[in-house]
């Protein structure tokens, strides 16, 4: 199965933490935890992303990209998911097994870019 290298989801804000839905993969109100709940609020903060707990947009990848505005660093495996750091912001958070459903292993490293959701 070919796999794309760059995905796009839109995180909101669900009883008090940030989650996803992504129908293409069969994932509803997946929340994000253990850290990366609290990277995502430096990233909306940092990048002025505007009524970010309504949905943003959260591009990312395992390869560069020109308009990626983080970078997220592997440190390690635990409990069925991985540890990753932000070093501008010396935060770490736990991305859970889900992560598989858009890469095969973890990646040593993601880019990633936040940006507020086009009007629709």
């Amino acid at each position: 199965m070919a796999m794309n290298s760059i995905f796009v989801i839109s995180p909101y804000r669900w009883q008090g933490t940030w989650a996803f839905d992504d129908e293409r993969v069969n994932l509803v109100r997946e929340p994000f935890v253990a850290g990366a709940d609290k990277m995502i609020d430096v990233a909306v903060e940092r990048f002025g992303i505007e009524n970010a707990a309504d949905g943003f947009l959260m591009v990312f990848s395992a390869n560069p990209f020109p308009s990626a505005n983080i970078c997220l660093k592997w440190e390690r495996a635990e409990l069925g998911g991985n540890v990753y750091s932000w070093a501008e912001t010396e935060t770490e958070g736990w991305l859970c097994p889900a992560m598989f459903m858009y890469f095969e292993t973890a990646p040593e490293q993601l880019y990633v870019e936040v940006k507020t959701k086009p009007p629709q």
